[in-house]
C-alpha cells in the first residue's frame, strides 16, 4: 500500500518500487502479523496468555512494531524497498528496544507523572525516541512535513519569545521532549489512539479487498453500469476511482492503480490527454472523501470528536455525492460538446455476469455497513469483514491467494501501517506542542478577534490555511493540525462542529488538484503524457465543486444530514440542481439541450448560469439574510436566460433543412 500523501519521482514515472530483500521481507511479515495479533487481542479483549494491556502500554508496543518496520521499508533517501543497510537494521533494533522500555515502564509513568518529572534514564530514552520518530517522519513523509514537525516539536522551547497571538508557556528542551513521549497528548495522543482503535482494521480490510479481487470487481461493475453511455470511459473512471479511493484512502496510489487502465481508455475513446488525466485525478481525490471507508483521516476525526465513525460517514455522504455528481455532470457536458460516444458493447462486461461472479464482494460490504450502522461495532466490523473476505477468497478460484501472494499481501499491509505510524507519531508532536504551550486554547480567541467575529471571513481564513498546509503535509497531518488550531475558532463562531471538521478535511484535499503542487494531477499528467500544470488547471475546473461545496454544508448543516428529513431533502435537491448548473457553466454546454454561445454573449451566459447555480446550491444564505424562497427565485431567474437561449438555439438549428 502506497503512502497516501507522498509522491516520488518513481511514482510519477509510473515505475514500481524496488522489492524488499528476503530478510527484510521476512521481518516485515513477522512484525505485521505480530502487530495485527496484538490489535485483535486488545480490541476483542481476548487476553491471550492472560495478558491485559493498559492503553498506554498497548500503544507503545504497537507504535514500536510499526516504527521499526518503517526503517526496513524506507531507505535514508526516502525511497522504498531494496536492501536495508546496517544503519536501517540498527534503527529498527533501537525502535524495538526503546519502545520496549516505554512499555515496561508504562505503569510507573502513569503513576509518577513522567510527562512533567521523568527520571534521568527516562529522559535519555525520550531523546532517542523523538530522534527515531523524526527520522521515520522524514523518510515516510518527506522533507516538508519533516521541517514542519521539527519546528513544532521544539516550539515549546521558545514559545515565550514569540509575539502574540502565538506566544505560549515555555519549557526546557528536556521538559518538552519528556512531555512528547510520556504524555497522552503528543506522539501517543489522539492520532495514535485512533490508529490503534479503528484505523488499522479498515486499512487491513481495504488492502485485503484489493488483493482478493475486490478492485477488479468494482472496476467491472463500473464498466457494466456506465461504460455504454457517452463519455463512458471517463464515467467508469469516476466510479472505479471512487470505489478504490474509498478503500485505499490514498490519492496517489489510486491514480497510479486505476489510472493505468482508465487514462488510456479515455484517450482511446476521444478524450484529450489533459482531460483524461484531470478526470482521473479528480475521481481519485474524491474517493478519499467517500464513505464507507474514507481513509485514515475520518477515523482520526471520529476519535477527535468522540463520535461513532458511522456519524462521520453519514455526514460525509451528501458532500461526497455533490462532488461526484458535479464531476459526472461536467464529463457528460464535455462528452456531449465533443460528440463522444460510449464504449462498444463488445468491450464491456455484462452486469448480470459481473454480479454473478462478484456478488460476494457486495455481500461483504453489506455486512460491513450493517455492523457499522446497525450494530455500531466500528472497531470490530472491519476485522469480521476481512475474515469473511479471506474465506470468500478460497471459494473464488480466480483470486485464490497462493503462499507468495499471501506474503505479498501481508508485506503490503505492513508497509501501509508502518508509513502511517511514522507520520502519525510525527504529527502527534505538533498536537503535543500546542497542548504543552497552551496555544490550543488561547489561539482560538485570537483568530476570532482577527476575523472581527465575522464567520465568513473566518471560513475564508480557514480555507486558505487548510490549502496552504495541505500542500506540504499529508491529509491526516493537515487535518490534525487544523482541528487543534482552527476548528475551535470556527465552532465558536456558531458553526456546526461536524460540518467544521469536514470543511477542514475538504480544503486540506484541494491541493491534490490545485497548482502549484497538485500531486494527484501531476501523477495523472505524467501517465497521460501531457503538461502537468495545464492538467492541474483542467483538474481545478472539473473538480470545481470541491472548492464550493464545503462552504455550502458548513453554512447549511442540512447538507450533512443535521436537520429534519424534509429540510434535508429540499437542501439536497436544490444543491444537486445548483451543482448541475455550475458544472454546465464550467463546460459551456447544457446537457440534453446544447452548447452555450461563444464570445462575449457566451461568457455572459456562463456567468449567469454559474451564479444561478450558486444560489440554487446554497438556498439559505443566513449571513446576508436571504431566505430560501428568495435565493431559489434569484437562482431561477439567473439560470432561466441562458437555458432559454440554448433551447432557442437548438430549436433554430433543428428547423434548418439539412
Amino acid at each position: 500500500m502506497e503512502n497516501p500523501d507522498r509522491l516520488s519521482e518513481a511514482d510519477v514515472g509510473g515505475t514500481r518500487e524496488t522489492p524488499l530483500s528476503f530478510a527484510a521481507r521476512v521481518a516485515v511479515i513477522i512484525g505485521t502479523l505480530a502487530g495485527i495479533v496484538l490489535v485483535i487481542n486488545q480490541l476483542f479483549n481476548l487476553q491471550m496468555g492472560g495478558i491485559v494491556l493498559l492503553q498506554g502500554r498497548y500503544l507503545y508496543i504497537l507504535g514500536g512494531i510499526f516504527l521499526a518496520i518503517s526503517f526496513l521499508i524506507f531507505r535514508p533517501d526516502g525511497s522504498k524497498g531494496g536492501q536495508p543497510g546496517l544503519l536501517d537494521w540498527a534503527l529498527m533494533a533501537a525502535s524495538l528496544g526503546i519502545t520496549g522500555y516505554l512499555a515496561a515502564t508504562a505503569e510507573r509513568n502513569l503513576s509518577e507523572g513522567w510527562e512533567y518529572a521523568a527520571p534521568e534514564t527516562a529522559q535519555y530514552v525520550a531523546y532517542v525516541f523523538v530522534a527515531l520518530v523524526l527520522e521515520a517522519t522524514r523518510r515516510a513523509g518527506g522533507l516538508v512535513l519533516f521541517g514542519i514537525v521539527v519546528f513544532f516539536a521544539f516550539y515549546p522551547t521558545f514559545a515565550g519569545h514569540v509575539p502574540d497571538p502565538f506566544s505560549g508557556f515555555q519549557s526546557t528542551v528536556t521538559e518538552a521532549i519528556s512531555y512528547h513521549v510520556y504524555s497522552a497528548e503528543s506522539s501517543f495522543g489522539i492520532p495514535m489512539r485512533a490508529f490503534g482503535g479503528v484505523v488499522i482494521g479498515f486499512i487491513l480490510f481495504g488492502a485485503v479487498l484489493q488483493r482478493t479481487g475486490g478492485g477488479a470487481f468494482f472496476n467491472d461493475l463500473a464498466l457494466s453500469l456506465v461504460g455504454r453511455y457517452r463519455g463512458g470511459a471517463a464515467k467508469v473512471s469516476i466510479f472505479a476511482s471512487g470505489f478504490m479511493g474509498s478503500m485505499s484512502g490514498s490519492v496517489i496510489s489510486n491514480v497510479l492503480t486505476t489510472g493505468a487502465v482508465s487514462i488510456p481508455a479515455m484517450k482511446k475513446s476521444g478524450f484529450s490527454p489533459r482531460t483524461a488525466a484531470a478526470t482521473e485525478a479528480c475521481a481519485s481525490t474524491g474517493g478519499v472523501l467517500m464513505p464507507p471507508i474514507m481513509g485514515a483521516t475520518a477515523f482520526v476525526m471520529a476519535s477527535f470528536l468522540s463520535r461513532p465513525y458511522v456519524e462521520i460517514a453519514l455526514a460525509a455522504a451528501i458532500p461526497s455525492l455533490l462532488f461526484y455528481f458535479g464531476l459526472f455532470a461536467q464529463i457528460d457536458s464535455y462528452s456531449a460538446r465533443r460528440g463522444l460516444k460510449g464504449m462498444a458493447a463488445v468491450d464491456l462486461p455484462r452486469l448480470t455476469e459481473t454480479l454473478r461472479r462478484g456478488w460476494l464482494y457486495v455481500g461483504v460490504f453489506g455486512v460491513l455497513i450493517f455492523m457499522l450502522v446497525v450494530l455500531r461495532r466500528e472497531t470490530s466490523a472491519p476485522f469480521y469483514a476481512t475474515a469473511l473476505l479471506l474465506v470468500i477468497n478460497q471459494i473464488l478460484p480466480s483470486h485464490r491467494l497462493s503462499l507468495k501472494k499471501l506474503g505479498d499481501m501481508i508485506v503490503g499491509v505492513g508497509q501501509g501501517l508502518a508509513e502511517l505510524t511514522a507520520i502519525l507519531l510525527g504529527v502527534g508532536l505538533i498536537v503535543g506542542a500546542f497542548s504543552a504551550t497552551g496555544l490550543a486554547g488561547t489561539l482560538v480567541n485570537e483568530l476570532v478577534f482577527i476575523a472581527g467575529d465575522n464567520t465568513f471571513v473566518l471560513l475564508l481564513m480557514g480555507a486558505l490555511t487548510a490549502f496552504i498546509f495541505g500542500m506540504g503535509m499529508t491529509v491526516t497531518a493537515c487535518y490534525i493540525f487544523l482541528a487543534v488550531v482552527l476548528a475551535p475558532a470556527l465552532e465558536q463562531g456558531g458553526l456546526n462542529q461536524l460540518a467544521v471538521h469536514l470543511f477542514i478535511l475538504y480544503w486540506g484535499m484541494v491541493s491534490y488538484i490545485t497548482p502549484p503542487v497538485a500531486l494527484g494531477a501531476f501523477a495523472a499528467a505524467t501517465m497521460a503524457g501531457d503538461n502537468a500544470i495545464r492538467t492541474g488547471f483542467e483538474a481545478m475546473r472539473l473538480g470545481g465543486v470541491i472548492y464550493i461545496a464545503p462552504f455550502f454544508f458548513v453554512l447549511n448543516p442540512a447538507l450533512i444530514g443535521h436537520a429534519p428529513p424534509m429540510e434535508v431533502a429540499i437542501a439536497l435537491t436544490s444543491a444537486l440542481i445548483g451543482v448541475a448548473l455550475l458544472s454546465m457553466a464550467l463546460q459551456g454546454h447544457i446537457s440534453l439541450i446544447g452548447p452555450l454561445r461563444k464570445g462575449v454573449v457566451g461568457f455572459a451566459q456562463r456567468l449567469a448560469l454559474f451564479f444561478g447555480g450558486l444560489f440554487f446550491a446554497k438556498p439559505e444564505i443566513d449571513l446576508i439574510g436571504i431566505s430560501f424562497a428568495t435565493s431559489a427565485a434569484i437562482g431561477l431567474g439567473l439560470a432561466a436566460v441562458p437555458l432559454a437561449m440554448a433551447w432557442s438555439d437548438r430549436s433554430r438549428e433543428e428547423q434548418v433543412p439539412t
